[in-house]
């Protein structure tokens, strides 16, 4: 018997090259965080470079990547590049993970579970 995810055969070869080239990308945790911030909204180099506090042309080069995976897309605002995640899949996957993971290590945190860990 053969498992498949809500009623879906297995995907093609070429299919889970792909997504393992994605998920690969978001391995970085540096484009991790760009796309977390994308996730939130439209945002140019500048900007994106404090948010996750990153040197400019390494955040230059962290969008290049993601702009030439398909997972951003960019549009010129007059001298200004602005970067932006136009597929809400896309976005999913990343809030997803990360909010559950950010739960995760907050549950980790509470001095609750720490009690029950140390207890038993």
């Amino acid at each position: 018997m053969t498992g498949n995810a809500a009623g879906f055969g297995d995907p093609s070869a070429e299919v889970l090259a792909e997504a393992a080239a994605a998920f690969g990308l978001l391995a970085s945790s540096a484009r991790l965080h760009l796309m977390w911030a994308l996730s939130q909204g439209e945002c140019d180099v500048t900007h994106l470079a404090d948010r996750v506090g990153g040197a400019l042309p390494a955040v230059s080069q962290h969008l290049a990547k993601l702009k030439l995976a398909g997972l951003v897309r960019s549009r010129r605002e007059g001298r200004r590049q602005v970067y932006y995640v136009d597929d809400p899949d896309i976005v999913t996957v990343v809030r997803v993970m990360v909010g559950q993971l950010t739960v995760r290590s907050q549950h980790a945190l509470s001095p609750v579970r720490e009690l029950r860990v140390t207890g038993g």
